[in-house]
């Protein structure tokens, strides 16, 4: 089951703000056993974000999309989201009821809107003020802001998705290599992928003036195979006469 991440909003293209999102998607997925596959960013820009969802809504993976759902002229996302699936949009009852809930006398029609969704839609319970995304099929649609979105990321996780979590063991697992080329360890890394049904992959670093240069070398996959694969390494870059040591993992812990 794949994992795949929307992020949207002209304001990160233009570096007026800077993605968080993506960041703690990875670290969301990480804490329940689950992988990011891919990401991709899109600004306000109708045609291209409608084509972008088109696309997303044809694959099975499951999907979070960040940004873009309000009421405002530069939120395009929810008119995107219904003419990518071929359908109208209208007034979540739910969502209509949350809203009504929450603004009381203050309520007005601008704030309505918040609520209209593509037809078919479920909604995502906001904590922070009551406002919800919704979900299309596999795919979330959450506001931008942090605050609201991440602990509406966790609620569908850990409700709609719980039987994903943990599924199935991974582990990853790298040294770093000095003195080493890339281009010299290619069929080597070849040969571990097809003995060890592994993915084996390099990082090389150019160093700077106080850190050698070196190549994060490294297996993922299943444990024992990752941990097979890695003794091979390890011994493969000994008899080659490359200095190594163990490389610190900064990923999310799972």
């Amino acid at each position: 089951m794949a994992f795949g991440v929307l992020i949207i909003g002209d304001e990160i293209l233009s570096g007026r703000r800077q993605d968080r999102h993506l960041a703690k998607a990875i670290e969301l997925l990480a804490r329940r056993g689950l992988q990011l596959s891919w990401a991709r960013y899109c600004g306000d820009e109708r045609p291209r974000l409608t084509a972008m969802l088109r696309e997303s809504f044809a694959s099975d993976d499951i999907v979070f999309s960040f940004g873009g759902i309000g009421a405002t002229p530069d939120d395009h996302t929810r008119q995107c989201a219904a003419a990518a699936l071929g359908v109208g949009i209208a007034l979540h009852p739910d969502a209509e009821r949350e809203i009504r809930e929450r603004f009381g006398t203050e309520l007005t029609a601008q704030r309505l809107k918040l609520g209209e969704f593509p037809v078919g839609s479920r909604i995502i319970p906001n904590p922070y003020n009551r406002v919800p995304g919704f979900a299309c099929g596999r795919h979330h649609f959450l506001p931008g802001f942090p605050e609201m979105a991440w602990p509406m990321m966790e609620w569908v996780l850990d409700t709609w998705f719980a039987g994903l979590h943990h599924a199935s063991a991974h582990a990853e697992q790298s040294i770093l290599v000095f003195g080493a080329r890339e281009g010299a360890l290619i069929d080597f890394m070849e040969a571990l992928e097809q003995r060890f049904g592994v993915t084996i992959f390099s990082l090389p670093s150019l160093g700077s003036a106080t850190q050698r240069s070196f190549i994060e070398l490294g297996a993922k996959g299943a444990p024992a195979e990752v941990a097979r694969a890695m003794a091979a390494i390890q011994a493969e870059m000994t008899a080659r006469g490359h200095e190594w040591q163990a490389a610190e993992d900064t990923r999310p812990a799972a």
